[in-house]
């Protein structure tokens, strides 16, 4: 198994863990039910933790796919740059989560605050989760690259024309 195949299994991991870690979370502050609170933090550290495994996996990645036909450098770059910033809200995430899950365990008085706080952290990262989810998935699927491009290349096309008149 090489960098590339294991960045592909463990890449899901972050982004679907954060995404059911809010949603459980939501629904153990609704219920105001401290186990399923306690479950969604469990989740959001341990996404955090295949966000870390993601990172360190990405770098091998790149080295494998750069190369490869179809593949440009700015396509990559993009991912990087997302995958970056998502991971720091993820770590972030993950981070409050622990505490939360700790609070929450020794019926802190100061929980309350740091459940919705978690919860305002793992809403803004699932919105990185989606931006870091597509960047990758355009490395290898040209036709999710091709939805979201044909804006721009139509764009081009245009302005080509409009020089050559």
């Amino acid at each position: 198994m090489n960098d590339a195949h294991l960045h592909m299994v463990v890449n899901h991991f972050p982004i679907i863990g954060v995404i059911f870690g809010t949603g459980i979370l939501v629904v153990g502050i609704v219920l105001k039910n401290k186990s399923v609170q306690n479950t969604a933090f469990i989740v959001l550290a341990i996404a955090a933790i295949f966000g870390f495994a993601s990172m360190a996996t990405g770098e091998g990645a790149e080295e494998i796919v750069e190369d490869l036909p179809s593949v440009g450098d700015q396509i990559i770059h993009t991912h990087e740059e997302l995958a970056e910033k998502f991971a720091i809200f993820l770590y972030a995430t993950g981070l409050l989560a622990l505490i939360s899950l700790f609070l929450n365990i020794k019926n802190n008085t100061k929980v309350k605050f740091l459940i919705y706080a978690t919860l305002g952290a793992s809403i803004l990262t699932c919105l990185f989760a989606q931006s870091v989810g597509t960047s990758g998935g355009e490395i290898r699927h040209t036709e999710i690259r091709t939805v979201n491009n044909q804006a721009s290349t139509n764009l081009n096309s245009e302005q080509e024309h409009e020089e050559e008149d």
